[in-house]
């Protein structure tokens, strides 16, 4: 239903746009489409509980918008399952062009740790999940609103909940030493190794 409401939308932006670019031949060809991006950021926005002055990377939501619902399953990495660490490499793949590591804790070691109240958009959380040391990651999303592949699946959650406020750990921003060796050689870190554990069910 998300998914047809998303098209309707989109269809319509672009039908506005292209009347607009009819009756006046003096404007300019880019406010079209600002106008339709600010549609679809005011839509994301909504779906996912994030203002629409952090909806900047529209790549990004529509990802997560796509995998919003996918199975949880421990080592997998496909739509028919895949844990929190695949989803997190997975998006960093398609969204920004990297490859990360497979594994939270080693993903974690990639990254600058940054306080929950200076997170931004695109960056990284982990927590400690009934754990001594990392066990689940997610993408911050702003709002104080991250995604994840969850013991329930892939889902958008909130920092401020209990349970993720409990276990939280540390965020992280992708140190700048590894997007440059990233960027020039996307598939020398790739880290098959062992899955991430979604955490257990909250309560």
């Amino acid at each position: 239903m998300k998914k047809i409401i998303l098209a309707i939308v989109l269809c319509l932006s672009v039908i506005a746009s292209q009347a607009q670019t009819k009756t006046s031949t003096a404007q300019t060809p880019e406010k079209p489409n600002d106008e339709q991006d600010g549609l679809i950021k005011e839509y994301f926005s909504q779906i996912m509980g994030v203002a629409v002055s952090t909806t900047s990377n529209i790549k990004l939501f529509q990802f997560v918008y796509d995998w919003v619902g996918t199975p949880y399953h421990f080592g997998g990495n496909t739509r028919k399952g895949i844990d929190c660490s695949a989803f997190t490499k997975e998006l960093y793949s398609k969204v920004f062009n990297l490859t990360i590591k497979r594994n939270s804790r080693d993903i974690f070691s990639m990254v600058n740790p940054v306080s929950k109240d200076d997170l931004q958009q695109g960056d990284l959380v982990f927590f400690k999940i009934h754990s001594r040391s990392i066990s689940h990651v997610g993408i911050y999303l702003g709002n104080g609103r991250f995604a994840h592949a969850s013991s329930r699946g892939v889902a958008i959650s909130s920092l401020d909940d209990g349970y993720y406020n409990r276990y939280f750990y540390k965020g992280g921003r992708l140190l700048d030493v590894f997007k440059k060796e990233l960027e020039a050689s996307p598939d020398g870190t790739t880290n098959v190794g062992s899955g991430d554990s979604g955490g257990t069910d909250k309560p």
